[in-house]
């Protein structure tokens, strides 16, 4: 005990220590490490949540029933507002996506539409919520919206949905 006593005393007495508290050079490392750790956990919360890999407006192609939709995006309230209208017809594979920048119940018309589409409306999860099918230019007076909130909503043509048994609670995925 008394040679201990003699070690400590040699080893805190030199010109470069007063106390044993200044003797240890990692004291800051425990609040070094937390900020590392909280750093780790944060990059792997975003990469797990794709925050980091997907920016929205990046968006090419909407998965859907094993189908490739390629699609236009309507990503501010004027482009929204415009949609397809005044379009003559979409190919098969093609499609319009309206991003929104909060989930809610979104409603669509047909005002100046040329062609039947079916209207599909996705959840912040990327499940369908809703699906309208063939809604058709001539009843443009009409509104179609779900019950549930949407953050996408997808139009493509006219009997896509039927086609490939769509049904709500089916996920969608999207190609960047």
């Amino acid at each position: 005990m008394a040679e201990d006593k003699k070690i400590a005393q040699k080893i805190f007495s030199g010109p470069r220590f007063s106390s044993p508290r200044e003797a240890r050079p990692f004291k800051n490392l425990s609040g070094n490490f937390f900020v590392v750790f909280i750093f780790i956990a944060l990059t792997f919360f975003l990469i797990s949540h794709n925050v980091l890999k997907y920016n929205l407006a990046n968006i090419k192609e909407v998965e859907i029933a094993k189908t490739s939709i390629k699609v236009d995006l309507a990503l501010t309230p004027e482009e929204q507002m415009q949609g397809l209208s005044g379009r003559s017809a979409l190919r098969e594979d093609e499609g319009m996506l309206f991003v929104f920048d909060n989930p809610g119940k979104y409603l669509f018309w047909m005002k100046n539409m040329n062609f039947s589409i079916d209207i599909i409306w996705i959840g912040e999860d990327l499940h369908i919520v809703y699906i309208k099918k063939d809604a058709k230019p001539e009843l443009y007076l009409e509104t179609y919206g779900p019950d549930k909130d949407a953050k996408y909503v997808l139009e493509v043509n006219a009997g896509f949905s039927e086609k490939n048994n769509l049904k709500e609670g089916d996920m969608v995925d999207f190609v960047y």
